[in-house]
């Protein structure tokens, strides 16, 4: 009867358990049509489990962020993508696990030199998984400073203004109204204010 050391020694089942927790997980960029990112992430996750790969290939991020998009008056939250085209997986690179990922329908390819996928730097992944965690999502906004623009709402609904200044973080717009032939700063939010 074999003992675990003579297993181990023999290449048996814990050697290839220790073999692969020696190996380094890394994150690597796959290449995908855009538009098609949670797609082919669904199909990656889906594929680790029926190809029993959940020792190889552990995480797969498609990198979003919220954007408050104002347009017309109106305040909608879209999930942007930060990266079109792109997808991070987390995994130990083998050539089983190479072959499940650059097999999946949708992928084009691994991102690096030739057929060697290059694997991210630890501050580079930090950097994109922590803007996915940021709270507070971005503003976008359709008009720009000297254009002119409606007040939509509040005292000043219907003047006409134009943009004097414009503040992202908070969301706010300084138009200025012609008030008793004199032109007065207005602070308003962006969803109170519309191009002309």
């Amino acid at each position: 009867m074999m003992s675990e050391e003579d297993e181990f020694e023999g290449g048996g089942i814990l050697a290839k358990a220790l073999e692969l927790d020696s190996e380094p997980r890394n994150w690597y960029v796959i290449h995908c049509y855009a538009g098609y990112e949670n797609k082919v992430r669904q199909s990656i996750e889906q594929r680790i489990e029926t190809m029993n790969m959940v020792d190889l290939i552990f995480d797969v991020v498609v990198p979003t962020e919220e954007e408050i998009e104002i347009k017309e008056g109106k305040r909608k939250t879209v999930e942007k993508r930060v990266f079109p085209g792109y997808i991070l997986v987390q995994m130990v690179l083998t050539e089983e696990s190479w072959y499940v990922v650059r097999n999946t329908p949708g992928v084009t390819g691994f991102v690096g030199m030739g057929n060697d996928p290059t694997p991210l730097r630890e501050e580079e992944v930090a950097k994109i998984l922590n803007r996915m965690e940021e709270g507070a999502p971005k503003v976008k906004f359709d008009f720009r400073i000297g254009e002119r623009v409606r007040i939509r709402s509040g005292p000043f609904a219907d003047f006409p203004g134009t943009v004097n200044e414009i503040d992202g973080d908070r969301a706010k717009v300084r138009v200025l109204v012609s008030f008793f032939g004199r032109e007065t700063p207005v602070e308003l939010d962006f969803a109170a204010v519309e191009k002309m």
